[in-house]
């Protein structure tokens, strides 16, 4: 991992790269998504069956989508109990969460006969898009499918591909502890137009959750209008803020976790500790060599590996607001002490006992974040992203008659005459 000092010409160089990791180009694949996407529109499900085959080496006829309860079965048999009771008490803490985080309608009656208030209602039907192969995640079924269930969504449909024919089964068995019922063996940009667009075989949704690699955050950009979607996340990051109290072993442990995911995936160490800074950087090393599959956080680290070194945890501070990362790890004494300063993060770690990963599987608040420095302006995913807001409003003939001259003003004012022709003639009635 590279080190800079606050005092190196390049550390504020850094700083501005970090702020626009988000441009990165998808030109070269958005032409591809775009003619797949056209092509599942125009021909549905046929197209869908021939890229299946293509990219998934599975041919299916459309009948074959989706998945059937024996198959849902089958998938129990090779879970152990151990893992069903984990997943079941996972859902339960992030259900708790995401339940707090409802919204709800209300109105506001005058005794002069106005009213004013807010309609909540849920989105109707939503699709959850679910990686396939080594990278299925059953945590993206729960952090995804619970919050639409929280908010009253009444209809889930879940896309998640079948390499070779194989479903993953703990994505199955998540699916179906859930009460998803709507399951289709299909992946890829095509199963995000089908999702977008409808099918005879599969029904449009009204917005479309859930992570897949470039192609499908490609495909899900490119049909955002036609439906809603969770948001265009990018490769994984992870900003820890340490001060000398931190143990290198346990900061190093937690850049690596982010680092495994992806060779894009961002890591960076800030600490105003020059010790620690030292003792991170061959913590790192060293352990990245103990990983299953260290190639892929070695190339992580190579690229976007940093470790900044600061004059004080308040320049550290600006230096994690400024980068606005998805997680943000505060190992320092006293860490509620800073927290009415984060201003731009995800997901925010508070203290040594409170890692990244418990965040992605246990602790209840939901692990879809914004990155590449949208959360200055993006938040987390939650109950109220599938929520709608509707206003509501109603006024009696003397409300009316009070605010009609003041209506038509400012509708001329504006150049709108037949608005204010829509008040006059009600006032001419009344």
């Amino acid at each position: 991992m590279k080190t800079v000092h606050y005092r190196d010409r390049e550390f504020r160089e850094l700083i501005t790269c970090l702020e626009h990791r988000g441009r990165r180009d998808s030109s070269a694949v958005e032409e591809p998504v775009a003619l797949i996407l056209e092509d599942v529109r125009e021909r549905g499900d046929a197209a869908i069956a021939e890229y299946t085959e293509r990219f998934d080496k599975i041919a299916l006829k459309p009948s074959q989508f989706p998945v059937g309860r024996k198959e849902v079965r089958q998938a129990y048999r090779t879970v152990p109990r151990e893992l069903l009771t984990l997943f079941e008490e996972a859902a339960a803490r992030i259900r708790a969460f995401h339940e707090r985080q409802r919204v709800s309608s209300w109105f506001e009656a005058s005794e002069d006969g106005t009213l004013l208030g807010q309609l909540v209602t849920p989105i109707e039907r939503v699709g959850l898009y679910v990686p396939g192969g080594k990278a299925a995640y059953p945590s993206s079924v729960l952090m995804n499918a619970i919050p639409a269930q929280v908010a009253g969504v009444r209809s889930l449909a879940v896309c998640t591909p079948a390499p070779g024919g194989v479903l993953n089964p703990h994505v199955l068995v998540v699916a179906d502890m859930l009460g998803l019922e709507e399951i289709y063996r299909i992946g890829g940009a095509q199963a995000v137009g089908a999702m977008a667009y409808g099918t005879a075989g599969i029904p449009r949704v009204d917005k479309i959750v859930g992570p897949g690699n470039i192609y499908v955050a490609t495909a899900k950009k490119l049909v955002f209008g036609e439906v809603d979607i969770d948001m265009v996340a990018g490769p994984s990051e992870i900003l820890i803020l340490a001060d000398a109290s931190a143990n290198p072993r346990h900061v190093a442990a937690d850049l690596l976790s982010q680092a495994e995911h992806d060779e894009l995936a961002t890591c960076v160490l800030v600490t105003d500790s020059k010790k620690l800074a030292d003792r991170v950087r061959v913590e790192v090393e060293r352990q990245v060599d103990e990983l299953p599959h260290p190639e892929i956080a070695r190339a992580a680290l190579r690229g976007q590996g940093l470790i900044m070194v600061v004059r004080d945890l308040q320049q550290g501070l600006q230096v994690s607001n400024a980068v606005a990362p998805e997680h943000f790890e505060l190992l320092v004494e006293e860490p509620l002490r800073f927290l009415p300063l984060i201003r731009n993060a995800g997901s925010v770690f508070l203290g040594a006992h409170t890692p990244e990963a418990l965040g992605d599987y246990f602790a209840g608040p939901n692990h879809v974040l914004p990155t590449g420095g949208t959360a200055r302006f993006f938040s987390t995913l939650g109950t109220p992203d599938f929520q709608k807001r509707s206003n509501i409003m109603s006024f009696s003939r003397q409300q009316f008659e009070a605010m009609a001259g003041k209506v038509v003003r400012f509708a001329r004012l504006e150049g709108l005459e037949a608005h204010a022709r829509s008040v006059l003639y009600r006032k001419e009635k009344a």
